[in-house]
């Protein structure tokens, strides 16, 4: 019989990206730096295929997949300048770029 083998779930995080146009994108995923390069290589979302990110503005972890979808669903309803206000109080995480 196979060993069994305890996953470690994967961390869920809620991240805004900056567009070239100055737009603001909020996504979920537990990869940030493959996510972020879906995006940039025009296969992530809709928006980010016509607006273009031009950096991972900020970020913040989640405990799991539900609470990183109600939270995008609260900033999605922001206006842009809270939402920029918001990315800024996730210390640390201002103009990140995962290779």
């Amino acid at each position: 019989m196979p060993a069994k083998t305890h996953l470690i779930p994967s961390p869920w995080f809620v991240y805004i990206l900056e567009c070239e146009n100055d737009r603001l994108y909020t996504g979920i995923t537990t990869d940030l730096a493959r996510r972020y390069r879906e995006h940039a290589s025009g296969k992530g979302a809709a928006f980010t295929r016509m607006n273009k990110p031009r950096r991972l503005l900020a970020f913040t972890p989640c405990a799991d997949r539900s609470e990183a979808s109600r939270l995008e669903a609260q900033i999605k309803r922001l206006s842009a300048s809270s939402k920029r206000s918001l990315a800024t109080s996730w210390a640390g995480t201002d103009a990140l770029r995962p290779s």
